[in-house]
């Protein structure tokens, strides 16, 4: 069973669930004051971890630079001011505004009674050694304006670290979106619960490493607001490990784990269908099979000797021109599909005939501009068995062109795509988003940069295949293996960049990683 604090880290919400959570702990009683107060002495206590005083070998006091907004975010940020002050920092405030929330003004008030300098405009600031940004919090929905805007442009041009509260000033909690312009975060403390903006690829550039302050918010108030909602959860690793199909029955036996057949490959891509086996290899499917153009079995043969490589007839281009699977077995005998990687749209013929099967289905690459070309969400709506489909952000804009667009609103744009095509939507990106048609959204919170790279696409083609078969033996649940298999690859990746950097994690050496990741 789940711990309060492992199902607090999968939670994420929009700006206006996070103010409907709020209300109902304010309104059984906790005082706005008190809660201010713990969660400002967890930042100041987090910052003097993270950046300790002094901060150099000279008995010199750290210089901290607090800036201040109207709302109770500028609260917290004296809050933090405060403590830091009597732990012997030396503090300077940046307040730019005339009109602040009592609370805020109380606050401002008696750091000014500390001897604390206060400072109305950005050119009085004094040099300091790290900013904690208190602008702007959760909710803020306008474009930012001079002079603050011009203000918060200076802060990013300084050679300063700057921690951020809650989510950095100009962010839209829900989107990501720069609103005029944005603070760039060193660091972010994100309050309570995660919110949306962190997982949208738009926002990433400006967080820095993020992290949840968690107050002790009960979940009864967090599950009395999601309740009515589809939810929007996390994947961690204590998730993604109960879902993988381990440990296995003492008694078992290889079609009990699974039997999936991939169609992928052509003889202009002959490396994307050796990637994708191997991707699949590592899944511990028990069963795999193969179908490539004749030209590759050998080829596929030496580098996975326990396959089944089917050799099928090919176009005069070299891709698959008719699925020649052995004898007495057809597509009802295999528990997943996984077609795509390395096809070429000359084996157009192929992905239709794969789509008319009542197997679990797995498409991905030139499956995807196949499934694209014939009409996406027609044809997907026809499918009586569970379709995943797993595109990057141009495959995602082809195969659903009047959807939301996805660089603007990754979650709101998968939830659109799965709920009309009825298929579980896999949006590739540095924050991974899956939806399923009925609106729950699962999302990979950590990735690298080193998986963008040709090939590692296919990786993931063959290790979610495998495991969607294998989850058709043991009745787990589909939407919770994509989930995984997206959290499994994105962590071979960042596993592989520490030990190679990020320019030594090719496709290939990220298949020998993928283990390696269960065994860390």
């Amino acid at each position: 069973m789940q711990n309060k604090q492992e199902k607090i880290s999968q939670v994420v919400v929009t700006a206006g669930q996070m103010r409907d959570i709020e209300e109902r702990i304010f309104a059984a009683g906790m005082p706005v004051v008190a809660l201010m107060e713990k969660v400002a002495g967890l930042i100041a206590r987090r910052i003097q971890d993270i950046f300790p005083n002094p901060l150099k070998k000279e008995d010199v006091p750290s210089r901290v630079g607090i800036l201040v907004g109207p709302g109770h975010n500028g609260g917290d940020a004296l809050v933090v001011a405060r403590e830091l002050h009597f732990r012997g920092y030396k503090i300077w405030i940046y307040s730019p505004f005339s009109k602040l929330k009592e609370l805020t003004s109380q606050h401002l008030q008696y750091a000014q009674s500390l001897g604390i300098p206060i400072y109305q405009t950005i050119e009085q600031l004094p040099d300091s050694d790290l900013l904690i940004d208190g602008l702007f919090g959760y909710g803020l929905e306008k474009n930012l304006t001079d002079p603050i805007a011009s203000a918060i442009n200076q802060l990013n041009e300084l050679s300063v670290p700057i921690y951020s509260i809650d989510l950095p000033s100009g962010l839209h909690t829900d989107t990501g979106e720069v609103l005029g312009t944005a603070i760039r975060a060193t660091h972010t403390f994100c309050l309570g619960l995660w919110k949306l903006a962190f997982f949208q690829d738009q926002a990433l550039e400006y967080l820095g490493k993020a992290e949840l302050i968690d107050f002790d918010i009960p979940l009864a108030d967090v599950e009395a607001v999601l309740k009515a909602a589809p939810r929007i959860k996390r994947i961690t690793l204590a998730t993604a490990l109960a879902t993988l199909p381990l440990p296995r029955p003492a008694v078992t036996h290889k079609y009990k784990e699974g039997h999936l057949l991939l169609i992928c490959g052509s003889r202009r891509y002959a490396g994307g269908a050796i990637l994708t086996a191997l991707g699949a290899r590592a899944s511990g499917v028990g069963m795999l099979s193969i179908a490539v153009p004749e030209s590759l079995k050998s080829l596929l043969v030496s580098h996975l000797p326990e396959a089944l490589i089917i050799g099928c007839p090919e176009t005069e281009t070299g891709a698959i021109a008719q699925l020649q699977l052995p004898e007495k077995t057809d597509l009802s005998s295999f528990n997943a599909i996984a077609c795509g990687p390395g096809l070429t749209r000359d084996a157009t013929p192929i992905v239709q005939q794969v789509i008319e099967s009542e197997r679990t289905l797995l498409l991905d690459a030139d499956g995807l501009n196949i499934l694209a070309q014939i009409g996406a969400i027609a044809t997907l709506i026809k499918r009586q068995a569970v379709t995943v489909l797993t595109p990057h952000t141009g495959e995602f804009e082809r195969l659903f062109p009047d959807v939301t667009d996805a660089k603007h609103d990754r979650v709101k744009a998968v939830r659109e795509a799965a709920a009309q095509s009825e298929a579980i939507v896999l949006l590739k990106g540095a924050r991974t988003a899956i939806a399923n048609p009925q609106g729950a959204v699962w999302i990979v919170p950590e990735s690298t940069p080193a998986l963008a790279r040709g090939g590692s696409g296919d990786v993931l083609t063959g290790l979610l295949g495998g495991l969607l078969a294998q989850a058709a033996t043991k009745q787990i649940p589909v939407e919770d293996i994509v989930a995984t298999a997206a959290w499994w690859h994105s962590q071979a990746g960042v596993l592989a960049a520490q030990e190679r950097s990020e320019l030594g994690v090719d496709a290939f050496t990220l298949t020998q990683y993928l283990i390696k990741v269960l065994s860390n």
